[in-house]
């Protein structure tokens, strides 16, 4: 005999048994309903977007890419300025003015309407990204286009103007704050895309900053090579190298840092990107090593290397949203996330204990 005794089996109130009285017709009728309606099925996130991806176009990767050729061109024009190497400060005040302007085009095409981008200038708060980095590329703008209007009016202006022992002192002001604001410049964006929730952009808070700088030196040190003579750019050549080395190295302490969510830059459309720019850049660093003071070798290695800066941008942007397309890389983090505290609570809870049984 078993040691468990069966649950009685209780009659239904207003009748003799289950069968019987009014609520046993209701109870009938009800299973007849549940063999009509189908069962609810539980779904789990698996499938189903929980973070939703960034509504941004190329607009946005194409601004990432100019801004930091920007940046690193006021860079290079202050190193020349600094160093009196009048041709390779001209060429990088005219670049960094260029691409300034064609990444202003950039975001005020992404947002929609000219007015969208003045409103983000009438407060200031610095606890956000987007708003810092407005003033960032507003001081930025402002010392790259004093810089690029005095080149132009001392190759329009006579010497015996009046005022003309003050202007080198302005153009220096402006190239020396052109120059400070570089650095911010290449790096901010880097920090806004990682302020969003966006599982990759997130999870590569740490070098992704770093990975843009030099993205953003290799591709100023190329624009520097297309565009001034081989006798000038020692300097230039040196950041482009600096900067190919700096990008591909964080980019790699990046990957292994960010364990589930480095998936997205090694499929689609993100990987055939950062495959390219991985090759890009070789090939670039190399050309400048072996022949970057001959001319035609110069160019080549210049236009290898803002193809790798802008397609590291664009890869980026491609592994950002593919992650937020797929709940995985949202939900496993997490989970991963609440197992180590509970673990490192545990741990905690036992060595209390072991300290409190030793005492």
């Amino acid at each position: 005999m078993s040691d468990v005794n069966p649950a009685p089996v209780l009659p239904a109130s207003g009748g003799t048994g289950p069968a019987g009285g009014r609520r046993g017709k209701g109870r009938r009728k009800r299973q007849r309903d549940d063999i009509m309606v189908p069962e609810v099925e539980f779904s789990s996130y698996y499938g189903r977007q929980i973070v939703k991806p960034a509504p941004w176009k190329n607009e946005i990767p194409a601004y990432l890419y100019m801004g930091g050729l920007a940046a690193g061109s006021a860079l290079v024009a202050a190193g020349g300025e600094m160093t009196g190497r009048t041709e390779l400060q001209r060429n990088g005040r005219l670049v960094a003015l260029a691409a300034l302007g064609g990444s202003t085009v950039a975001l005020v095409s992404d947002l929609g309407k000219p007015s969208r981008f003045y409103n983000m200038m009438r407060t200031v708060k610095l606890t956000s990204p987007m708003s810092v980095g407005s003033w960032i590329l507003a001081g930025f703008g402002a010392f790259t286009g004093v810089a690029a209007f005095s080149e132009v009016m001392k190759q329009v202006l006579p010497e015996d103007v009046p005022g003309a022992r003050l202007w080198p002192i302005g153009d220096r002001l402006a190239s020396l704050g052109a120059g400070a604001f570089s650095a911010p410049l290449a790096a901010y964006t880097a920090v806004l895309l990682a302020d969003t929730a966006t599982p990759t952009w997130h999870s590569s808070y740490k070098e992704l900053p770093f990975v843009f700088v030099g993205s953003a030196m290799a591709a100023a040190g190329g624009a520097a090579m297309v565009t001034t003579s081989p006798r000038e750019t020692a300097p230039a050549r040196r950041m482009a190298l600096g900067g190919a080395v700096l990008e591909v190295g964080a980019h790699r302490l990046m990957e292994r840092s960010m364990g589930l969510t480095a998936e997205p830059l090694h499929t689609g459309k993100a990987a055939t990107y950062l495959k390219v720019s991985k090759a890009c850049m070789y090939a670039g660093a190399a050309l400048t090593a072996v022949g970057g003071r001959r001319r035609p070798l110069a160019v080549l290695a210049g236009l290898a290397l803002n193809a790798g800066s802008a397609l590291t941008r664009f890869g980026v942007f491609e592994a950002g949203i593919a992650s937020a397309k797929d709940p995985k890389y949202t939900v496993v983090p997490q989970r991963e996330r609440i197992a180590r505290r509970q673990a490192d609570a545990a741990e905690a809870v036992r060595s209390g204990a072991t300290t409190a049984i030793g005492d």
